[in-house]
């Protein structure tokens, strides 16, 4: 099944592109016709700032709407328009703004009176751009459900400025002004904290604006260019969610509402204490960082083309051809055993005689002689080697192999032979505790591990302290902790043990484990000591 659209279908092939996809279809030509695919349309809202002389006050608003048309399956157009919203508050102070008009019309004196900059801003852009997308080309899965993208463009933007220089009764600032001392990195939240105290949010008074500078529906017009970049997230065929930054560049310092710096001088053709500011020497910019939704439109189309792997097609027809021609195949089989010789393993079985998919005679039991030859079809592993005739020799059972074994061990040894669980270790106790320490734990972890891979196994379990009745009690007790423990948290049979307690010739806090296996005694917890209180 292809995983992107039917490469054959008429119906996606708009009629521009008809004809190549006639040629494709007889074979005449390689490649498939590019389908016709879906447009984009978009909303998106976030948080924009200003980058300038002013610093912004964060957080500021934006929308945006675009639409966006896939030119092949990494380049796309959108254009897009965007609305933000920006303001600014200067935490020190300023006195060089002798050149501008803007705070000079409020009614403050240079010579005599600082201001606190700020500004309020509305701007809006129109922009075509180009967007790369950098991830649809996929080697080694069919799509991506996210979509990274870059982008750049130029467009044109306009810009209203205001900044706030009047109080409510419509007087300057001068008394807060004067009397708030310019701040510091340190203190500026105090004095920014002063400032809004003291102010309205009029923004009353227009910005300086450049006269030269030309103007679209009476507000300040600058050409810009936009960069950025962006992730969108597929959340059906239909919709997507994207992520994006996009920053913008104007040949403008004005979108802050001001232009002059600080470090002033005193122009001698003046009158004495009017400084003479120089313009700052970088324009402003700003950028919008916005959350988005888009939706594809368009019937009898596919998706956009960067939601698509271009390789789609080229792996689907490898994998399961449906329009490549195919030359008619011409496969010798010298033994006519059904498997060509390019692909057989054996290119000489006899007649008659049933190969696998290499060409290789069938052995069903595997003992080294074909079928067709086996007198005995299936040979147990435990009777092979076997003769010619594929017959072999079966040993006696394993369980009479095992008994004589045993008994061989009685009668030379006087003793029986183990399971192969091999040596175990013992748990300590400390005191007269009867806790299972972690390590006490560890090691018994280990040990059930052990009787897992032995199930005919079993554990004699011995403690220690003969003299007194309650080192009897304690060697009970720590018997039955260890018992009780491989039962019930490591999952043993509890049939598996020998419990033995109150042993002679041992430590009193040491429980040791050993190979039990055809030991006499219960398999279960033994009943106490008869001058023992009585245990469950």
């Amino acid at each position: 099944m292809q995983t992107g659209y039917d490469v054959k279908d008429s119906s996606l092939i708009p009629a521009s592109r008809q004809p190549q996809h006639n040629e494709f279809l007889n074979n005449a030509y390689p490649f498939p016709a590019k389908p016709r695919n879906q447009w984009e349309i978009g909303v998106k809202a976030g948080v924009s700032s200003v980058a300038g002389d002013v610093r912004s006050v964060f957080p500021t608003g934006g929308f945006g709407i675009h639409v966006r048309k896939a030119l092949g399956y990494i380049f796309s157009l959108r254009a897009e328009y965007t609305w933000n919203r920006a303001r600014g508050l200067n935490w020190s102070a300023s006195e060089g703004y002798s050149r501008d008009p803007a705070w000079l019309g409020a009614g403050y004196n240079p010579a005599t009176d600082k201001v606190f900059y700020n500004y309020k801003t509305t701007i809006q852009d129109l922009s075509l751009q180009g967007v790369v997308t950098l991830n649809n080309i996929r080697f080694h899965k069919a799509k991506t459900g996210f979509n990274l993208y870059a982008f750049g463009g130029i467009g044109g933007t306009i810009y209203n400025t205001f900044i706030n220089a009047l109080g409510a009764d419509g007087l300057p600032y001068t008394t807060l002004f004067n009397s708030t001392a310019s701040g510091t990195y340190s203190n500026r939240k105090d004095v920014k904290k002063t400032l809004k105290a003291g102010m309205d949010k009029s923004y009353e008074t227009h910005a300086e604006i450049d006269p030269l500078q030309p103007k679209l529906f009476g507000k300040s017009f600058k050409p810009s260019f936009q960069v950025g970049v962006g992730m969108a997230f597929k959340l059906s065929n239909k919709f997507n969610l994207a992520i994006e930054e996009r920053f913008t560049a104007v040949k403008s310092d004005l979108l802050d509402g001001q232009q002059w710096q600080e470090n002033t001088y005193i122009n001698p053709t003046t009158p004495t204490g009017v400084n003479v500011p120089a313009q700052t020497r970088d324009f402003d910019s700003y950028n919008f960082f916005s959350v988005g939704l888009n939706y594809n439109i368009g019937k009898k189309a596919i998706e956009p083309l960067w939601w698509a792997n271009p390789l789609d097609y080229a792996y689907n027809e490898i994998n399961a051809p449906r329009h490549m021609k195919l030359p008619k195949p011409i496969l010798d089989d010298a033994d006519g055993d059904g498997v060509t010789d390019q692909f057989d393993h054996e290119p000489n079985t006899p007649a008659g005689c049933p190969v696998d998919s290499h060409g290789v005679s069938r052995d069903t039991d595997g003992d080294g002689v074909p079928d067709c030859k086996d007198k005995e079809l299936i040979t147990p592993t435990q009777c092979q080697p076997v003769d010619a005739d594929g017959v072999g020799k079966c040993p006696p059972p394993a369980c009479c192999a095992e008994n004589a074994a045993k008994l061989d061990s009685l009668l030379k040894y006087g003793v029986k032979p183990g399971c192969g669980i091999g040596d175990l270790p013992s748990v300590s106790f400390t005191g007269r505790s009867v806790s299972l320490s972690k390590d006490a734990q560890a090691v018994l972890a280990g040990v059930a591990a052990k009787m897992r891979n032995n199930a005919n196994c079993k554990v004699e379990v011995s403690g220690y302290g003969e003299s007194t009745k309650a080192e009897q009690q304690l060697s009970w007790d720590r018997v039955n902790a260890v018992i009780k423990y491989l039962v019930e948290k490591e999952g043993i049979s509890e049939d598996r043990f020998i419990f033995k307690y109150a042993q002679g010739q041992g430590d009193t806090n040491t429980v040791d484990l050993k190979d039990g296996t055809g030991e006499e005694g219960p398999n279960t917890v033994a009943p106490p000591h008869p001058n023992l209180r009585k245990k469950k």
